[in-house]
């Protein structure tokens, strides 16, 4: 049963060729958003993954992170904390640029997000070359943070953004 959900899923996410630029397939996940049952058992299963795990927030990652990481919080019963793009949050913040598989970016957290004794539970769509989240996890460490897990939606395995985390448990629920 977890199988076929899981590739009724699957068979929901559509390839965007050339997107954002030439050479790049876009992993769209708007036709999963559009069917409810569908969304509710894919927020289902990666609340599954992380009912039993000690965490105190989710840190979802901009900007289709916070659409599974604001769900995912409110079906765990936790908090979130929004990581944003430079110049979209206020107060002090902390930063990180990051390599992407098609340029450079940047990413900002409220300096007082995170309390030392936070497990806290990171959250995005797509791990690809991985340096979206190790940015992420380099920043959540300057904060002293108690990472737990990072989930994804999506992996695409063939880039190989496991390597740029390692010591850190990831889970996946759809592999590419």
């Amino acid at each position: 049963m977890k199988l076929e959900i899981i590739n009724d899923i699957k068979k929901l996410i559509r390839d965007i060729p050339d997107f954002p630029k030439p050479g790049i397939i876009f992993k769209d996940i708007t036709p999963l958003l559009l069917e409810q049952e569908k969304f509710s058992q894919m927020i289902d299963l990666l609340a599954d993954n992380y009912k039993d795990k000690d965490i105190d927030k989710i840190v979802a990652i901009e900007a289709r992170g916070f659409i599974l990481g604001s769900v995912l919080a409110y079906k765990l019963g936790v908090g979130l904390i929004p990581v944003r793009k430079a110049g979209k949050l206020p107060g002090e913040v902390l930063k990180t640029t990051y390599e992407l598989e098609y340029g450079t970016d940047t990413l900002e957290i409220h300096a007082d997000a995170i309390k030392p004794e936070d497990k806290l539970l990171i959250i995005d769509d797509v791990l690809a070359t991985g340096g979206t989240v190790a940015g992420v996890v380099n920043l959540l460490h300057k904060l002293g943070a108690n990472i737990q897990g990072i989930g994804f939606l999506i992996e695409l395995e063939f880039l190989k953004g496991r390597e740029k985390l390692v010591d850190q448990p990831i889970f996946s629920l759809l592999k590419y």
